[in-house]
C-alpha cells in the first residue's frame, strides 16, 4: 500500500493513537498538509490532530483514494470522502489532492474541493 493510500485510510480510524502513528509513518521529515478547511499549511503533529478532528466530527466516515496520476514526479489524487450527511443519508464529497513525495513518503499534500480526474 502506498503512503498516500495509508494516509487517507487513517482518516476512518477512531483510535487517535493508532491514527497518529499510521499518519506519522507516511510523512517525510518537514512534510506539510493543507486543504480548504485546514486554515493554512500544517506540519508535524498538527497534521494528525487535524485528521483526528475529522474522524471525531464525522464518525463512521472514510476517505478513499479513487485515482492517482503522475506528471513529472507530482501526484494528482482523487479522494472520495464518504459518510452520513446532515440528514443521515449516505453522501460522498470528492477532493483533488496534489502531492510531492520524498522517496516513499509524503513531503507535501495539498487538497482542493471537487474532482475532475
Amino acid at each position: 500500500m502506498s503512503a498516500i493510500e495509508t494516509f487517507f485510510d487513517a482518516w476512518a480510524l477512531t483510535d487517535t493513537g493508532a491514527q497518529a502513528q499510521m499518519i506519522a509513518g507516511t510523512l517525510a521529515p518537514g512534510a506539510t498538509y493543507s486543504d480548504p478547511r485546514s486554515g493554512g499549511r500544517l506540519e508535524g503533529e498538527a497534521i494528525a490532530a487535524y485528521v483526528s478532528a475529522f474522524a471525531a466530527n464525522a464518525p463512521g466516515s472514510s476517505a478513499t483514494v479513487e485515482n492517482t496520476s503522475d506528471v513529472n514526479g507530482y501526484l494528482r489524487i482523487r479522494v472520495a470522502f464518504g459518510g452520513a450527511g446532515p440528514d443521515g443519508a449516505p453522501m460522498v464529497q470528492h477532493g483533488t489532492y496534489f502531492a510531492d513525495l520524498d522517496g516513499d513518503q509524503i513531503a507535501m499534500l495539498a487538497g482542493f474541493v471537487g474532482a475532475d480526474a
